[in-house]
């Protein structure tokens, strides 16, 4: 095995780093790799040359290879010597869990990349918050709770974390998600990290499993592997995390790889969502009504707060439900505005007040820094609210929580800004970033003016390895029966795709009622890589989900069909209503594409090496079927019958 840091050739003071690599990866694809078993794949070398000028002269690529490219090998090999090089880490952005899973478990692309090639890897993993389990939550429900997926968390937690006089040198990484797969997503909401949690000011915080796993993956010298969303997260918070004296989310990166770099615009607009929750603003601002503050001050917070109140119950009385999404339509009445205007302006006034309020009374510094910071994001948030056609906004509602969500409707000009105007390279990867080998709507959106691009096929057989039948829906309950059929028929070893949790939940409520011959998995039951373990182990099984259209590599018998219960067109919620306003035709400009492009990446699932064979069901509706079948049939790899 190579020293961890050394580059695994050599390059002398005569010679040119780039020269070496291209010596180096050649002979890793023509002879080392084969020599252990690996394909020779023309694809892969192609894509090895594509990268090595993207690398050598810091440019933007959008690299898009088929299934069975062996896509993941090149771009890994490029980021582990080139972080060697530059001594800064690599960063991988993945759209997902899933494919870090696939990425970092055992027998994943990084351990057998390691025994491959005798490189000793040093790889981290950069998780979002809501991966950690939150001790402010955590410890006080399980003091009050019978569930025994909540006590048996609690009971795993380390005793460090409660001895609060425990040396640092104790302290060990822990609360990760992961560690706890027996507990469903809908009981980790409630002892996970969430929005409104205040870390900074948080009695737990040097003790969170959250800051320790983040001191960890900062010391990364080859890889630190992230989702988009947290790396969206990185990129809108490191200024002002800056300014109050905190570390960036991020160390500085030699490079960046976007793995299906195409679901990057969605993870830049949620990382720059503004969240409004009804009882938030009134905890911050009797907060600030506990410290002291003149008379002035509390009155403005009376009229705030009440404000506030009146805002939600509008908001509330105008939301209509999304059929197939958790968010609510808000119509944006005159009313509502003028509301909103008014408590913009209150706690734009409010900040200046608490100026002369710090500078007047002994103020917590943390206090200060809480209240001011939320005010500011409140106010930022309003803002874009209150500015014509810039944001788009819905509600989101629980039992116990109201929240008004505001999100940025455009983000290409601030991406162009704060992610590619930095001097690395740029990799996306994925089988699918093009429109009819065309990049521009991913550049466009993404505000990238200036890339390289590729795009290479799937080496596979597909007319011999897979069969594609279109069946159409007339009736839901004949639709679930036919599709336990295929189930039977096939002994299990099938991925049912959902368009919606909604459409899994109805598919679920009635399966429950049905005989099976074997293990039926769901998305959300456990965290999703001990689920999706579950399935490749018991090679009967099957699984049910509606995330798991990109990313889930399971080859050999465990997999052997793929059945899309409907196609999966995008949901009418407010994100895509406002890309379907700002277009000429929203069926073909924004629905079909969006359609297209998940139905190819779900088709993807089943053929994932050259040993894999199977069939694939797709469902649509008698219309939708008269609509799109023709555009279907030309991004699908065989012919559908």
């Amino acid at each position: 095995m190579t020293k961890p840091n050394a580059l695994p050739f050599t390059v002398s003071k005569t010679e040119n780093f780039f020269d070496r690599l291209g010596d180096y990866v050649g002979d890793v694809f023509y002879d080392i790799l084969p020599e252990k078993g690996y394909e020779l794949r023309d694809e892969q070398i192609y894509m090895a040359f594509q990268l090595e000028q993207a690398f050598k002269n810091k440019r933007t690529i959008f690299a898009e290879a088929g299934v069975g490219t062996g896509k993941t090998f090149v771009y890994l090999l490029y980021a582990i010597c080139y972080a060697r090089y530059k001594r800064k880490p690599a960063i991988i952005s993945c759209a997902d869990e899933t494919l870090i899973e696939q990425l970092v478990k055992k027998g994943g692309d990084i351990e057998k990349l390691e025994e491959a090639l005798g490189l000793n890897v040093d790889v981290r993993l950069a998780k979002a918050r809501e991966n950690y389990v939150c001790m402010k939550k955590l410890d006080p429900i399980a003091n009050q709770t019978d569930d025994e997926d909540i006590l048996r968390v609690h009971d795993e937690i380390p005793d460090f974390v409660f001895d609060t006089g425990a040396s640092m040198q104790s302290f060990e990484r822990y609360g990760d998600r992961k560690e706890y797969p027996w507990v469903p997503n809908e009981k980790w909401e409630e002892i996970g990290w969430d929005q409104l949690q205040q870390c900074s000011t948080c009695e737990w915080r040097h003790r969170s499993g959250q800051t320790l796993n983040r001191e960890y993956y900062r010391h990364a010298t080859d890889l630190i592997i992230c989702s988009h969303d947290f790396y969206m997260e990185h990129i809108w918070t490191k200024e002002s995390r800056k300014r109050e004296g905190q570390m960036p989310l991020l160390p500085e990166s030699s490079c960046v790889v976007f793995d299906e770099g195409h679901l990057l615009e969605f993870a830049a607009q949620k990382g720059l969502t503004y969240r409004f929750n009804f009882h938030a603003l009134s905890r911050v601002l009797t907060g600030y009504m506990g410290q002291d503050v003149r008379e002035e001050s509390l009155l403005l917070i009376e009229d705030i707060l009440g404000l506030n109140d009146d805002w939600f119950d509008l908001l509330e009385e105008s939301a209509v439900a999304v059929e197939g999404s958790d968010r609510y339509e808000i119509t944006f009445t005159g009313k509502l505005k003028s509301l909103a205007e008014k408590l913009h302006h209150n706690v734009q006034e409010l900040l200046e007040q608490l100026v002369f309020d710090a500078e007047l009374f002994t103020i917590d510094d943390y206090h200060i820094k809480i209240i001011e910071e939320y005010l500011e994001f409140f106010s930022y948030g309003l803002s874009i609210l209150l500015r014509e056609d810039e944001g788009i906004y819905w509600l989101e509602k629980t039992d116990s929580e109201t929240s008004l969500v505001i999100m940025p409707r455009l983000v290409e000009e601030v991406l162009r800004k704060e992610v590619f105007s930095q001097d690395i390279p740029f990799v996306f990867s994925s089988a699918t970033l093009a429109q009819g080998e065309d990049f521009t709507y991913l550049a466009d959106s993404l505000g990238i003016t200036s890339y390289d691009s590729f795009s290479v096929n799937s080496p596979f057989d597909y007319e011999e390895k897979m069969q594609l039948s279109s069946h159409v829906e007339v009736d839901k309950l004949e639709k679930f029966e036919s599709i336990h059929k295929d189930i039977k028929e096939n002994k299990g070893k099938t991925l049912v795709l959902f368009s919606t949790a909604q459409e899994m939940k109805a598919f679920r409520k009635w399966a429950d009622e049905q005989q099976w011959d074997f293990p039926m998995l769901y998305e959300g039951d456990r965290e999703i890589s001990e689920t999706v373990k579950g399935f490749q182990l018991d090679e009967s099984a099957v699984l049910c989900a509606y995330h798991l259209w990109e990313g889930l590599d399971v080859p050999g018998e465990a997999l052997t069909q793929v059945i899309i219960a409907s196609l999966p067109f995008p949901p009418k919620d407010p994100v895509f209503e406002a890309k379907r306003k700002h277009v000429e035709s929203p069926e073909a400009d924004v629905d079909v594409p969006y359609m297209l492009l998940r139905l190819r990446q779900g088709i993807g699932r089943l053929i994932r090496t050259s040993n894999d064979h199977g069939v694939i069901h797709i469902w649509m509706t008698e219309e939708d079927k008269q609509k799109y079948f023709a555009e279907i049939q030309k991004v699908l790899p065989v012919k559908i019958t």
